[in-house]
């Protein structure tokens, strides 16, 4: 698994990033109509194509079937409804939130792609009814998680890539330290050098 996981909100930005090193990508959309959906994953999916780059929808799991895209993430309130049985069948592949060690329990027994965890540091992107995890809650995932990979999200920044790898992370997940950034471009190539 690509040990940077760039988090993009818009096809637009995920246009922009890509092609400054960026191999594993998830579209995380909110609160966009139907069509508008469709046309930025179908967007998304036909330029990561193109540049040699992993897509991943975020929640949109019948869109990504619909559209032949072959990875989603989906959160604990998106399992409830999500048909794991015809996801495996298209040969789509799943990552899943956890939070907690019943959340991760739930995660692996679905066989997943990855499990997420977070958030490992405090972050600004959303509120969160979980407090920072911490990099030993990290290694305790790991050894719970065992071959599964496991993706650290959540408040990081180059600068704290080595402890994460180093208590156990396979992946570490981005957000607000590229779209916050005065240059995201020039950021995402850092990421993408430290994780190389």
């Amino acid at each position: 698994m690509e040990q940077f996981y760039l988090i993009v909100g818009h096809v637009g930005r995920l246009e922009l990033l890509v092609p400054q090193g960026a191999k594993l990508v998830q579209l995380r959309i909110k609160d966009e109509p139907e069509a508008e959906l469709r046309r930025q994953i179908a967007r998304a999916r036909d330029f990561c194509a193109v540049h040699g780059a992993q897509l991943v929808v975020n929640d949109h799991w019948q869109l990504a079937l619909d559209l032949n895209c072959n990875f989603v993430h989906l959160g604990q309130e998106d399992m409830e409804t999500a048909d794991f049985a015809a996801l495996r069948a298209a040969g789509i592949r799943y990552g899943l939130s956890t939070h907690d060690e019943t959340e991760l329990e739930r995660a692996l027994s679905h066989d997943p792609a990855y499990v997420a965890l977070g958030p490992v540091y405090p972050t600004l992107l959303k509120k969160m009814k979980w407090g920072p995890q911490g990099l030993e809650r990290v290694s305790r995932w790991k050894e719970i998680a065992g071959n599964t990979p496991l993706v650290a999200i959540g408040g990081l920044t180059p600068e704290r890539l080595p402890g994460v790898f180093a208590a156990g992370a396979d992946s570490a997940a981005v957000v607000t330290d590229i779209q916050l950034a005065d240059d995201p471009e020039a950021r995402c190539r850092q990421w993408a050098k430290a994780c190389a």
